[in-house]
């Protein structure tokens, strides 16, 4: 009991010297910080004022039109026919003179996308993709359009 008592005095008296080799302030020496690194100059630097530059241009470039067997009635069509084949788009994307039109089944997914031929020309569906709505997959595009046909 009495070597208890010893061994909690001596705890006891430990905790006042430990408390006085710490150091109340963060920081390290004078002027630096608790890893003894000086603080960074914080003084404002003035930043010349620049104007924005548009992007280049190259001028137009045609597309080049996908020429897949089966796919002949939609390649070629613009906006208005695609609606007409398909019925109204689930997705309409524009960007510039670029559209998606995106068309969906249970079947699969059907992605047109429509560029004009010519400067200035009306876009029209130049390039189609195709995937299951399950998971994603790649399907058979002439046969994802033909099952999206409205009857």
């Amino acid at each position: 009991m009495i070597i208890i008592q010893v061994k909690r005095g001596i705890a006891l008296c430990a905790i006042p010297l430990l408390a006085a080799c710490a150091s109340t302030s963060p920081a390290g020496p004078r002027g630096t910080d608790a890893a003894g690194i000086p603080p960074v100059n914080q003084r404002a630097v003035a930043v010349p004022r620049t104007q924005p530059v548009a992007p280049p241009t190259f001028g137009f470039r045609a597309p080049k039109v996908m020429n897949v067997p089966g796919l002949e009635g939609v390649i070629g069509q613009t906006a208005i026919g695609l609606v007409g084949l398909f019925g109204p788009a689930r997705l309409d994307v524009r960007e510039g003179d670029v559209r998606k039109l995106q068309f969906a089944g249970q079947a699969c997914v059907l992605d047109i996308y429509l560029y004009p031929v010519t400067s200035g020309a009306t876009p029209t569906a130049t390039f189609v993709d195709a995937r299951r709505s399950s998971d994603g997959l790649d399907v058979d595009r002439t046969s994802c359009a033909e099952a999206l046909k409205r009857r």
